[in-house]
């Protein structure tokens, strides 16, 4: 894929013609008006499907149950501005933006953003500087300076050495250990695809690297660092060719392969909504999408073999949405109950939706009162219990933080991601799910200390605290002593690509876009989000029968070094046998 720019990717944008039923082509004069497209669901996929198809001529209107952008959404805190300035910024989760994102940049440079000559896309800053601190006097890890020349990744020796040498060996893993890590990340890189869908899908992550007989500093690392740390998913469970294909997109991004120019690792120069979402919808609006929030979908009506209607409760009651073509865009645990009988006769493979998985990763902002120094980049805690990962937001954006946001006392946004809510904390003993929200700002707060002073050195001393918010999606039952979580997080398990499903559901004109969709970068996130949202665009265009312009697809990096290696071990898969560098 080319260098990407507002000018590239507005010169490729095409515009199609109107809709047409997907049981066969209809007559132009019809055509036109089988165009209405309901989107259920306005984060980022279905953001995305609203503009690819507003683009190409159909009638969007948006329906969203709580607030456009989804998890992707500012959370400002009601009831903290003063004195003319706004809300503190409060998210979901901080943002991060790797550099084998594809989709979501070529969205963000079509986005208009003041004099940036690429739009949004500008808005993306390079957080350079990770660094892994370790709890229990363990040395810290800082990755400045780590970007490896590509012929280090272009051969197995070559990265194996670099794994070694430069990753994991630093990590306090044995040399053996750190070896035999290598060795298993070379097994996955020289497997074919089949491989990779045959065996690799059906193979936890855990399994994978052998991590029940090693120590458990190389569980810590090896198992446990890259799966909570990076993709907030349980090496227990999580597919090894899901983890697999992340560890091969970092390793190549922070090469500098695959990423159209752009850094590894980058983030928003300001709120999300502020710099990304708001310029965004304000973009579509422009061109004519309709957006209706405040809308629960509660059910979807079911005659001569197509969606007639979804029932909807809004604040005025409740309604039923009439279109031509609908696009389920919100996250599975939303669309499974909808899926009654009904809908299930005519889409038997949507009952898979049902064995699908999700957790928990929501965040809290820590409000601080004077700046604290740890890294210019993201902050990954491999010891903490509840899998930590944090961002110092301010150093990161243009609007001075203090005099915008708050009561002017607020320097800065200690952005923090909980990823693992079942596991017991260092203060209370208890998971996080059933903290009360003190708890949990008081554990977050207590293991983050435990990794950054476990020295003397003080990082983060009490009185710089100013006032924090938990994600409100969290909240406390008092009667289960217990939290529930509204906005949960899909996980890619063993086995459950066969459950996933694309964006034809089966149903003439009823679509399918969300993170749990098939996606080349297939993870639960706002690529593949993205990705899905133009999958359904594309697909109703298709279905139409009138051409044009589909949305642009990108396929993940294929380091071609690797190609020859994966021949080869398709003809051993084929045969039944272990990959060459698989010797245990």
């Amino acid at each position: 894929m080319e260098s990407l720019s507002r000018r590239n990717v507005l010169r490729g944008s095409g515009v199609a013609a109107a809709a047409l039923v997907a049981a066969g082509p209809l007559s132009p004069a019809l055509a036109l008006q089988r165009r209405r497209v309901a989107v259920l669901g306005g984060g980022m996929a279905g953001l995305a499907a609203a503009h690819e198809l507003i683009e190409r001529g159909f009638e969007v209107t948006v329906y969203e149950r709580k607030a456009l952008g989804g998890k992707a959404r500012s959370i400002p805190v009601p009831r903290t501005a003063s004195g003319g300035r706004r809300n503190l910024p409060g998210e979901h989760g901080f943002r991060f933006f790797p550099g084998f994102y594809s989709h979501i940049p070529e969205t963000m440079a079509r986005i208009p953003f003041g004099t940036n000559e690429n739009g949004v896309l500008d808005n993306l800053v390079n957080a350079p500087i990770p660094l892994f601190p370790r709890s229990g006097g363990r040395d810290d890890q800082n990755l400045f300076g780590l970007i490896p020349d590509p012929r280090h990744l272009a051969t197995p020796d070559a990265l194996k050495r670099f794994i070694v040498d430069e990753l994991v060996g630093g990590q306090m893993v044995s040399p053996d250990e750190a070896a035999y890590f290598a060795t298993r990340v070379v097994v996955y890189m020289s497997s074919c695809d089949e491989r990779r869908f045959g065996q690799w899908e059906k193979t936890s992550w855990w399994d994978f690297v052998r991590a029940e007989q090693r120590s458990a500093e190389y569980q810590t690392v090896a198992a446990r660092g890259l799966t909570r740390a990076l993709v907030a998913a349980k090496e227990e469970i999580a597919s090894t060719r899901t983890i697999g294909n992340m560890a091969e997109a970092f390793l190549n991004a922070i090469a500098g392969r695959g990423t159209q120019g752009r850094h590894a690792d980058q983030v928003l120069n300001g709120p999300t909504n502020e710099v990304w979402i708001d310029p965004w919808v304000q973009l579509l609006r422009g061109k004519g999408v309709r957006f209706r929030t405040g809308t629960t979908i509660v059910g979807l009506d079911v005659a001569n073999a197509r969606i007639t209607g979804a029932r909807a409760s809004t604040p005025t009651g409740p309604t039923t949405i009439e279109a031509d073509w609908f696009v389920s865009a919100m996250p599975v645990e939303r669309v499974t109950p909808l899926l009654s009988s009904s809908v299930l006769r005519l889409a038997p493979k949507l009952e898979g939706l049902n064995g699908l998985v999700t957790d928990w990763m929501n965040g809290i902002q820590f409000y601080l009162k004077r700046p604290v120094n740890m890294t210019r980049g993201h902050v990954a805690f491999l010891d903490s219990p509840w899998s930590l990962t944090c961002l110092t937001q301010g150093q990161f954006w243009t609007n001075d933080f203090a005099s915008t946001y708050g009561d002017g006392a607020a320097v800065d946004c200690l952005s923090v991601d909980v990823s693992d809510w079942t596991e017991p904390g260092i203060l209370f003993g208890k998971p996080a799910n059933r903290c009360t929200k003190e708890q949990v700002r008081a554990e977050v707060w207590a293991q983050m200390k435990a990794s950054l002073e476990d020295t003397g050195r003080s990082v983060l001393p009490d009185d710089v605290l100013h006032s924090w918010f938990l994600d409100p999606a969290i909240k406390w039952d008092a009667t289960r002593r217990a939290n529930t979580n509204d906005e949960p997080l899909l996980i890619n398990t063993v086995d459950s690509w066969k459950l996933r499903p694309t964006a034809r559901s089966g149903i003439p004109n009823l679509f399918l876009a969300g993170d749990y969709c098939r996606t080349n970068v297939d993870l639960a996130t706002m690529e593949g989000a993205n990705e899905s949202g133009r999958q359904a665009a594309n697909a109703i265009l298709d279905a139409s029968g009138v051409g044009g312009t589909p949305a642009p697809i990108y396929k993940m990096f294929r380091p071609p070094e690797w190609e020859a290696l994966k021949i080869a071990d398709k003809a051993l898969y084929r045969l039944g046998l272990k990959n060459a560098f698989d010797v245990g």
